[in-house]
């Protein structure tokens, strides 16, 4: 058996031990997880700088030096997530519905694990803490696959994760860091269906595309975001320059954040020279459809191929349209699900927006970073689903559990 089948089997076995725990347990192992954390912050910086090191060496771009970086902010914010999940309600043994039936069986839909949880994700060792942290409160085992350049990273939190939880009587097999990160132990690990029950890819558009064409585990689709923020003619436009610089530059690297700007012809001479100019001087690129040039000339032409790239860097397109549903249009065209944003004082244009655009998240008059586990209150994510079934939008607590029916009877026998 390959090491890979030996990790996820462990976990699997633990699973029984997971589905036992109770609120109180997973709580208070939780809360030490944050402490050891915060405990551990210049053991875990020293782990982090050996994988920097190394991505520096070995050419990764700056969006991905940003991901795979640990400072003590960012590492203060994993401390607070895995408080946060803490103090969330436990969604496991929740009764969704219960009825009788005029038999006076009774029938309960109870909210369950769903029992061992695989995913992969490159670069982002916050994601370690974060995945175990939601598997914990949720009652799955968890086999984590990191990328080979965060491997230092990925130990550092993961031994001090599983040190936490078996002081609090977990069962430290529940997680696996998986020590084989070759692209070949990828195939082996998605098709560990005997051990496996979810797989979610977190990554780039190759890893998640390799991932859901191979896989036999079923697997949410998740990441890729080439998300769209339209001014509309009715729109707020210092409200909408704030928008788009903080879609754009608070955090480039992430798939949250705006690759491509829309902007209505009506308000674009207005909005356009002042957008540019402002995003300019934060070091942005900008690339704008011919229209777009006419009104701001000093920008680099864009090409069909740049629409339909997710830059996760200082880039962006800029597409000046006639109307609201052209907008609507490039959107379908070239989204990819994630999150679409609108900015207009317009109750029939959001409306129209919200309702014919085709993503996971629809943001209006704010930010697409917003469009966040931890924004939307959920402590963290597993990542953001992009698909429809079984879950969508970021990838919560309640997204990590499934259901089963409790049946009781009185001697019922059917006739």
């Amino acid at each position: 058996m390959s090491s890979i089948k030996i990790q996820c089997k462990k976990a699997h076995l633990a699973t029984r031990d997971m589905a036992r725990l109770s609120t109180k347990v997973k709580n208070t192992a939780l809360k030490d997880m944050a402490k050891n954390i915060s405990s551990n912050i210049d053991n875990i910086i020293k782990a982090n700088e050996k994988d920097i090191h190394f991505g520096v060496s070995n050419n990764l771009s700056k969006a991905l030096i940003d991901r795979l970086t640990l400072n003590k902010k960012r590492l203060d914010l994993i401390s607070e997530s895995l408080i946060t999940i803490a103090q969330l309600k436990d969604p496991t043994g929740e009764i969704i519905q219960g009825w009788t039936m005029a038999n006076r069986l009774q029938i309960s839909k109870v909210r369950v694990p769903i029992g061992t949880i695989g995913i992969i994700y490159e670069a982002r060792p916050n994601v370690t803490a974060d995945a175990i942290g939601l598997s914990i409160k949720t009652g799955n085992s968890v086999v984590l696959r990191g990328s080979s350049s965060a491997y230092n990273s990925n130990l550092a939190i993961t031994d001090i994760l599983k040190k936490s939880a078996a002081q609090n009587g977990i069962n430290p097999e529940a997680i696996q860091l998986l020590e084989d990160t070759s692209r070949e132990g990828v195939s082996t690990f998605v098709k560990s269906k005997e051990y496996i029950d979810l797989i979610i890819p977190r990554g780039g558009s190759s890893l998640i595309q390799t991932v859901v064409n191979t896989a036999t585990v079923p697997t949410i689709e998740t990441g890729v975001g080439i998300c769209h923020t339209y001014v509309d003619s009715a729109a707020n436009l210092s409200q909408a320059l704030d928008i788009i610089i903080n879609a754009k530059v608070q955090r480039p690297s992430v798939c949250n954040s705006c690759e491509t700007l829309l902007v209505h012809k009506d308000i674009a001479k207005d909005f356009l020279p002042q957008a540019v100019s402002a995003l300019k001087k934060l070091g942005v690129e900008i690339k704008g459809c011919k229209k777009t040039k006419m009104i701001v000339p000093d920008i680099s032409t864009t090409t069909k191929n740049d629409w339909a790239t997710e830059y996760l860097d200082l880039i962006l397109n800029i597409k000046t349209v006639e109307t609201i549903e052209d907008a609507v249009n490039h959107i379908y065209t070239f989204g990819t699900n994630h999150s679409e944003a609108i900015i207009s004082d317009n109750i029939h244009a959001i409306n129209k927006f919200s309702k014919e655009v085709d993503a996971a998240a629809i943001v209006v008059n704010a930010s697409t970073r917003f469009v966040d586990g931890g924004e939307f209150g959920f402590g963290a994510e597993m990542g953001i689903s992009t698909q429809k079934l079984h879950a969508r939008g970021p990838l919560g607590l309640n997204e990590l559990t499934s259901y089963k029916y409790i049946v009781q009877g009185e001697g019922h026998v059917r006739q």
